[in-house]
C-alpha cells in the first residue's frame, strides 16, 4: 500500500474554504468516480472520499487543507502520477476565487 500526505495553506478562512472543498468534493466524483461525504465541523471539515483501490480524507481548516490517502497495490503502481494530479487540482482551486454551486457531495 502506498500512502499520500498532501499539505496547502491559504488564507482563505472557513467559510470560502469550505466552498473550495465542496468543489473539489464534486470535481473528484464526477472526474475520478469517487463516493464523497462531506461533515462540517465547528472548527474544521471533513471530506472522506473512496473508491476500489483509494480510501482518504481531506481535512479543511480556516487555514490549510490536508489530504490523506491509503492507495491499494494496482493503484499505488500510478502514486506520482496520482499525486501530481491531485496537487494540480489543489492548486487550481486555491488559485480560482470559490463559486457557489449546487453541491452533489452528501452532507451529514
Amino acid at each position: 500500500m502506498a500512502d499520500l500526505h498532501i499539505l496547502r495553506e491559504h488564507a482563505l478562512g472557513l467559510h470560502a474554504a469550505r466552498k473550495l472543498a465542496f468543489n473539489w468534493a464534486e470535481q473528484v466524483e464526477r472526474e475520478f468516480g469517487m463516493a464523497c461525504t462531506y461533515e462540517e465541523g465547528r472548527l474544521e471539515d471533513e471530506v472522506c472520499f473512496s473508491r476500489p483501490g483509494v480510501d482518504g480524507t481531506l481535512i479543511v481548516t480556516h487555514n490549510h487543507f490536508e489530504l490523506r490517502a491509503k492507495l491499494g497495490f494496482l493503484v499505488g503502481a500510478f502514486k506520482a502520477r496520482i499525486e501530481s494530479e491531485i496537487v494540480k487540482n489543489l492548486d487550481e482551486l486555491l488559485a480560482a476565487k470559490p463559486v457557489a454551486q449546487k453541491h452533489k457531495a452528501v452532507k451529514k
